[in-house]
């Protein structure tokens, strides 16, 4: 039941959504940066941040499904692609597709970071692992690429 005419209370939107994903980018930046300088201090500040930031974010999202819905749209994307459609805005198309194309950075942004995190995590492990004695072997590339462990253990050859 999608209509142009509807009138509402509530106003379709999603400046909310495109400030809020604006600040998720720069605070994803700012941990990768944090991430990299092993910088726990800064990170460890963020974490609080970003849930707060994440929750308003999904409330803006929940704000403009309701606007849809009571615009009688249904409340989702594919609604909100009908009232894009129906609004007939270049301006309007124009930040809909920036505001995607920063939720699809913000997703990189944060597989990335998630990779900084296991690597860090790996490089503490192996850390603790040799404070504790479990070192292992080293690792080294063969002729066809794949890794192998060297041989640690001395063999003795009696003739």
């Amino acid at each position: 039941m999608t209509s142009a005419n509807h009138s509402s209370t509530a106003q379709v939107t999603f400046e909310k959504d495109a400030a809020l994903v604006s600040e998720l980018l720069s605070d994803l930046q700012s941990e990768q940066s944090a991430l990299i300088a092993a910088d726990l201090d800064t990170i460890e500040r963020m974490v609080d941040r970003r849930v707060e930031l994440l929750q308003a974010l999904g409330a803006a999202a929940n704000e403009r499904y309701d606007a849809l819905a009571a615009a009688g749209f249904e409340p989702n994307e594919q609604g909100m692609a009908v009232w894009l459609q129906q609004q007939s805005s270049t301006l309007l198309d124009s930040a809909w597709v920036t505001f995607q194309q920063q939720l699809t950075q913000a997703k990189e942004l944060n597989r990335i970071n998630g990779i900084l995190i296991n690597k860090n995590f790996m490089r503490n492990q192996e850390k603790l692992d040799a404070l504790n004695g479990k070192s292992a072997a080293p690792q080294f590339y063969g002729k066809n690429g794949q890794t192998h462990r060297a041989n640690t253990t001395r063999s003795s050859f009696s003739v």
